[in-house]
C-alpha cells in the first residue's frame, strides 16, 4: 500500500534523494534551499544507512567533494541557493566536461522577488552554458519524482544534473505518493580509470568537448520523450509554454488553453516544442525569472 506524507518541496526532494540511495549530501546553508539538507540530517535512514551529511565551508568545496563521492560510483547531492552557483561555478561547469559515475544531482533554489536574497538570478543558464540536465519541478509530488530521475539521468549520461527549485516551490507543502517504495542501498558503480575523460587538459579536452556537445544533442532527444514533459490539450488560441511553478498559475488562470506543460527544460526539447507549436494559433510562453525558455522558443522562429 502506498504511503502519503504532507512535505515541503525541499523535504520532497530529500526524501526523493533517500529513497534513490544516496551516499553523501554536501550543501551551504541559504534560503530557500537549507530545509533539503536539514532533512536528511534528521532522518532515521540517513543513521541507518551512515549517509554522509556535511556542511561545507563554501559552495565549491560542496560540489568538489560530491564529485569525489561520484567518481567513486555513489550517488551524491548537492544543495545551495541561486547566488551560491556563483562560487561552485569552476567546478560546475567542469564537472560536465569530466562527467560523473555515481549519480550526480545539483540543486539550485533561485530565489524571485529576493525574498531573502541580494539579487534576483536564473540558475538555468548555468545548465545551459555547461551542456547539462536540468529538472524543474511545478510542486512537491514532481520534486520527490524528479531527484530520482535525475539520478538515473545522471548514471545513463554519465554528467550532474541540475534541479532547479525556487522559493514557492521550496516552501509550499502538500501531499507527496511514496508509492511503494522498500529502502535498499543502491549498487556501486565500479570506477574506471580513464584519464581521457577525467582530466581535461588541452589535448583531452577537445574531444570532451565534442563528446559534451554529442551528448547533449542525445540528451535533448531524451527530453522531447520524458513523462516530465507534456502537451495538455484545451482550446487552441493560445498555446501556452511553461514550467516549474509557474505552471501552476497557469493552470489557476488560463485552465481553458491548451498547455506543454516542460519539467525536463534543458538541453531545450526543440522538436516538443515544435511540434506544439503548429497545433496552436499563437503561443505564450510564462516562467519565472529570466526569459529562459521564452529565447529558444523564439530563436526556433515561433511567435
Amino acid at each position: 500500500m502506498s504511503e502519503k506524507k504532507l512535505l515541503l518541496g525541499d523535504e520532497a526532494l530529500a526524501l526523493g534523494a533517500l529513497h534513490a540511495g544516496l551516499s553523501g549530501v554536501y550543501a551551504y546553508p541559504g534560503t530557500p534551499s537549507t530545509e533539503i539538507t536539514e532533512y536528511i540530517q534528521s532522518h532515521p535512514l540517513t543513521k541507518e544507512r551512515g549517509i554522509h551529511c556535511d556542511w561545507s565551508s563554501n559552495e565549491k568545496t560542496a560540489m568538489e567533494s560530491a564529485l569525489g563521492v561520484s567518481y567513486s560510483g555513489k550517488r551524491a547531492l548537492v544543495c545551495m541557493k541561486h547566488v551560491g552557483m556563483n562560487v561552485c561555478a569552476d567546478a560546475f561547469v567542469n564537472s560536465a566536461v569530466t562527467g560523473a559515475n555515481g549519480g550526480l544531482v545539483v540543486v539550485a533554489c533561485d530565489d524571485p522577488s529576493q525574498h531573502s536574497s541580494q539579487n534576483e538570478q536564473d540558475s538555468r543558464f548555468y545548465a545551459d552554458f555547461a551542456m547539462m540536465p536540468c529538472f524543474e519541478p511545478s510542486n512537491q509530488q514532481e520534486a520527490y519524482d524528479m531527484v530520482q530521475a535525475a539520478f538515473e539521468i545522471s548514471e545513463k549520461f554519465r554528467v550532474p544534473c541540475m534541479l532547479r527549485l525556487t522559493t514557492r516551490t521550496s516552501h509550499s507543502s502538500s501531499l507527496v505518493n511514496l508509492g511503494d517504495f522498500r529502502p535498499a542501498p543502491h549498487p556501486v558503480i565500479p570506477y574506471q580509470k580513464d584519464i581521457t575523460r577525467t582530466i581535461p587538459v588541452p589535448a583531452f579536452a577537445r574531444g570532451q568537448r565534442l563528446a559534451a556537445q554529442k551528448r547533449s544533442a542525445e540528451m535533448a532527444r531524451a527530453a522531447a520523450h520524458s513523462k516530465f514533459n507534456r502537451i495538455e490539450p484545451g482550446k487552441k488560441q493560445i498555446g501556452i509554454i511553461t514550467s516549474g511553478v509557474a505552471y501552476q498559475y497557469v493552470k489557476e488562470i488560463f485552465p481553458e488553453f491548451t498547455v506543454l506543460k516542460l519539467g525536463w527544460t534543458n538541453p531545450f526539447p526543440a522538436d516538443l516544442v515544435k511540434k506544439f507549436a503548429k497545433t496552436v494559433r499563437h503561443v505564450l510562453v510564462v516562467e519565472e525569472l529570466d526569459p529562459f525558455l521564452e529565447d529558444q522558443v523564439k530563436a526556433l522562429g515561433i511567435k
